[in-house]
């Protein structure tokens, strides 16, 4: 009688994990998804060219968005960071567009939302509260999904969605944060009908030949980061949301407090209290690479150390720590760039521990 009461777990996407993963420890989990998402991408990115169906989706949200009025992306957490990339990108070449956090919106921006032409809610589970309900009450407006979860109430809701094509993903957002991130890239793309295959496929073939080397530099990146009593993360345009996804990951697995910014935001106030016991992870790459390199020069004249991220080669310094990434085509740096901050996590967890235990089943998600 006491069985017929016991719920069936609610594995992460449906999808029940094998035996090696259910025995493996947090940081175990966050490497072996780290090093899946080269993969990931790329499957992402044959899909969203090639599968029919894939097509027929993108087709449907780029007939949406003519509508007059901005493209929404909205999101929390990884989601909200992830869809910097797309409304970005709309914005640089002339179209209103917003990322916004989904539970803000939900709450706040009720009596504005019929102004936009497309909303499009990012989604890891399909289970978020907050997605759930504007879901509902988004039902009769140019409404599209993005999500990991085809088995979620999200899925089952939208009539146009796009699937993250993840995989299931026990630890932080990373191949998740990845792929979502492309997938907003390519919409925003298809929606301006500007081709994005090429573009897509350097920042594959980047991502995939930086991982490995970034990695094995994780105990140094380590090792010049202890101590810091702040770490601020400095991004503009696409690689803001990576700034806010790379602090996200740092505080969730290690417990340090790390903080983004924008460079701007930095500039009016953060960098005032720069001294030593200050460590600024900075993204100097695309149109504004250089207001990243100046902001380092300021932050060491200060005392604080910086872990500066370009397309240069730099020689290293006791306060300057380079670490270069080849260019590639914006907004695609809000994927690449975030290799930096995995790596720094892991060789954090690996000496003192990781504070994030896997999670392999959905709990109940309460606004």
């Amino acid at each position: 009688m006491g069985d017929a009461n016991v719920r069936a777990p609610r594995w992460i996407s449906g999808v029940e994990p094998p035996p090696h993963l259910l025995h493996a420890s947090g940081t175990q989990v966050f490497e072996i998804e780290c090093r899946e998402q080269p993969q990931r991408l790329l499957d992402l990115i044959h899909a969203y060219r090639s599968d029919r169906e894939m097509r027929v989706a993108l087709k449907k949200f780029r007939q949406l968005s003519r509508d007059p009025g901005p493209v929404l992306f909205l999101g929390m957490g990884a989601s909200y960071c992830a869809s910097f990339g797309g409304s970005v990108l709309l914005q640089m070449h002339g179209r209103p567009s917003f990322s916004a956090d989904a539970g803000e919106w939900l709450h706040y921006a009720q009596p504005v939302w019929n102004d936009a032409a497309l909303s499009v809610l990012l989604t890891t589970s399909g289970e978020s509260a907050e997605l759930v309900e504007l879901m509902k009450a988004g039902a009769d407006r140019a409404l599209g999904l993005i999500c990991n979860n085809p088995a979620s109430t999200c899925w089952n809701l939208a009539k146009n969605k796009l699937p993250i094509l993840a995989g299931p993903e026990y630890g932080n957002a990373t191949k998740t944060y990845t792929n979502s991130a492309a997938a907003a890239i390519i919409l925003a793309s298809e929606t301006l009908e500007r081709p994005w295959e090429d573009d897509a496929e350097r920042a594959a073939e980047i991502f995939a030949s930086h991982l490995a080397p970034i990695f094995a530099q994780r105990s140094a990146l380590e090792a010049f980061c202890s101590g810091a009593r702040n770490t601020e993360i400095i991004g503009r345009g696409a690689a803001y949301g990576a700034a806010m996804m790379s602090a996200l990951c740092i505080r969730e697995m290690t417990g340090h407090r790390a903080a983004a910014h924008t460079g701007a935001g930095f500039k009016h106030g953060p960098n005032l209290d720069v001294d030593r016991s200050h460590v600024a992870i900075i993204f100097a790459l695309g149109r504004v690479a250089e207001l990243g390199i100046k902001l380092a020069q300021e932050c060491n004249r200060r005392g604080g150390k910086v872990v500066l991220i370009s397309a240069d080669d730099r020689p290293a310094t006791d306060k300057l720590f380079p670490v270069r990434i080849d260019a590639v085509p914006e907004p695609w740096e809000a994927i690449t760039c975030l290799l930096v901050a995995q790596a720094l996590t892991l060789g954090m967890v690996e000496r003192t521990g990781c504070r994030l235990p896997p999670r392999f089943q959905y709990d109940v998600m309460a606004q």
